[in-house]
């Protein structure tokens, strides 16, 4: 049986991107688990990021896996970019592909985790056909293309629905949840049945992010 232990990702989505590599050693000395990146094409969400070149760039300057959430129209067309550049897992968007399999195919082909995401108004069954086959399927809380938003609690729903399917049938997804994750939610993310948290604002805004770090994973502060 795959372990599900709770692993906390930093949205780099949060970080200064003037200061990207400081951005990255917070994240390493803080004990998180993953970088997550959001490459965004203000298409298919209303905001810009990065590409490939990002990427490559912080895989010469960190080891922990890059998680990269591709919020692009077309995603065949840039997926092989990013996986030369060192992505580690890359996950994308069930909405804005119509051979879905193809894409995680050719992941997997290259040895690199494959995932899918739902935005807000996906309802999990458009996932289900693919599930056997998935490393990761990211739930996202919030409506994608900003930071700092407020969790929709009625996507947990899709979280507790993800994890049903995954005990029922032996699946061994790991299932992701990005938006609004913070100390005040973090606890219904967890008891829904997520275990990748994904935080930027909360994470990077904290005081402290190594203490969000093990409140994400243990529910309580560091040092109690």
């Amino acid at each position: 049986m795959k372990d599900f232990s709770i692993l906390v990702a930093a949205s780099l989505l949060s970080a200064d991107f003037a200061r990207m590599a400081e951005g990255v050693a917070v994240a390493e000395g803080s004990g998180a688990d993953w970088l997550h990146l959001d490459v965004m094409d203000g298409a298919f969400v209303p905001n810009l990021t990065f590409g490939p070149k990002m990427v490559s760039d912080l895989r010469k300057v960190t080891r922990l896996p890059l998680d990269v959430h591709l919020m692009v129209e077309h995603p065949e067309r840039i997926v092989d970019a990013f996986l030369s550049a060192g992505a580690d897992h890359v996950t994308f968007h069930i909405e804005a592909a119509i051979h879905a399999h193809r894409i995680v195919s050719g992941i997997k082909a290259h040895k690199r985790d494959a995932g899918l995401s739902i935005v807000p108004s996906t309802p999990v069954n458009t996932l289900e056909a693919m599930l056997d086959g998935l490393d990761l399927v990211l739930v996202m809380t919030v409506n994608p293309g900003f930071g700092g938003q407020a969790l929709i609690p009625e996507c947990l729903r899709k979280v507790e629905r993800l994890a049903h399917l995954r005990t029922s049938h032996g699946y061994e997804y790991r299932i992701a949840v990005d938006g609004g994750v913070n100390r005040s939610t973090v606890a219904s993310v967890r008891d829904a049945g997520a275990d990748v948290l994904i935080s930027g604002s909360a994470f990077f805004g904290a005081d402290d992010p190594a203490s969000e770090v093990v409140f994400f994973r243990e529910g309580r502060p560091a040092g109690v």
